[in-house]
């Protein structure tokens, strides 16, 4: 097996997620090939180690693994399907999706790839911008047992790596996951507001929760982090959490099981989503319910 100052990887897409990835392949020791379209970016990939290129195929160049962490499999598919950066692409080399994309565009894209005899695994994450800092990440791995334990080695620069099954299973597990985290968001802060109006201390509560079965990510995580402190900087975008849910919706009603929960739970996300700023973190949906219903026009009673 390679050390790592043997490895020359590429990586596109330096965003909240992605430079802190590239700061940390780069202090393990991998030569890091990188590229965002946003020139602050990829200065800012400089300054953690990286070797910025100034086009998206020169990042594949050399390589035989290009990770990609982008929005969404839109971004993803205009990656990986521009001619450049295919021809960039080495016969047998792996493309590592780690971007929340949609399981079946990833099968897709990946028969596409195997055509042109280039490998494909997707390892999305969870964790947020302080796991990527910290390397505590979970990477939800899909594809092959050999192409996964191949890439195994650099994705555990990130944290704990989990085979999540054949290609599409990440991404799929993923989404599923933040419906779950998202639905559990939602709830908490509404027993934690309603709390709070009866004359409750959050922490107290958080205190009981956290030692009971009402424990989540929520109590134990998100809301004595970030919504408690007021900061609302998890660094997971809203709309990206949004976008997750409608997959993991999507992907029950093509499974033919019923989800009437999380589509309840997307609808109320997505209400939110039209009167919240673009760029607002999914923390902020405990505002949104605490103070943002009247100005919106929302029914703020119960209904009991």
């Amino acid at each position: 097996m390679a050390e790592p100052g043997e490895v020359t990887l590429g990586f596109v897409g330096l965003g909240r997620m992605g430079l802190p990835m590239t700061r940390r392949l780069a202090a393990a020791g991998y030569r890091v090939q990188a590229y965002d379209i946003a020139e602050p970016a990829r200065r800012q990939a400089a300054a953690a180690g990286a070797v910025v290129t100034e086009t998206l195929s020169d990042a594949a160049t050399g390589t035989d693994t290009v990770i990609l962490m982008l929005p969404d499999s839109t971004v993803v598919d205009s990656v990986v399907r521009d001619p450049a950066f295919a021809a960039a692409l080495k016969p047998g080399a792996l493309v590592v999706d780690m971007s929340s994309s949609e399981p079946d565009h990833t099968r897709a894209l990946a028969a596409e790839l195997d055509r042109r005899g280039v490998r494909m695994v997707d390892a999305p994450v969870s964790g947020g911008v302080t796991g990527a800092e910290s390397g505590k990440l979970t990477v939800m791995a899909g594809g092959s047992v050999a192409d996964i334990a191949e890439v195994e080695p650099i994705l555990g620069t990130f944290g704990r790596v989990l085979r999540a099954g054949p290609i599409g299973a990440g991404h799929a597990v993923k989404a599923l996951n933040n419906l779950l985290s998202a639905t559990h968001l939602w709830i908490t802060c509404e027993a934690i507001i309603a709390g709070q109006r009866f004359g409750l201390d959050p922490e107290t509560m958080l205190s009981v929760f956290n030692t009971s079965s009402g424990r989540s990510g929520s109590t134990e995580n998100k809301w004595p982090n970030f919504i408690l402190p007021g900061t609302y900087d998890s660094g997971f975008g809203l709309r990206l959490m949004l976008k997750d849910m409608r997959i993991a919706v999507r992907l029950a009603e093509q499974a033919g099981t019923p989800s009437r929960l999380g589509a309840g739970a997307v609808a109320l996300w997505a209400e939110a989503a039209a009167h919240l700023d673009v760029a607002a973190d999914h923390t902020e949906i405990a505002r949104w319910i605490a103070d943002g219903e009247p100005e919106h026009g929302r029914d703020t009673k119960l209904p009991y």
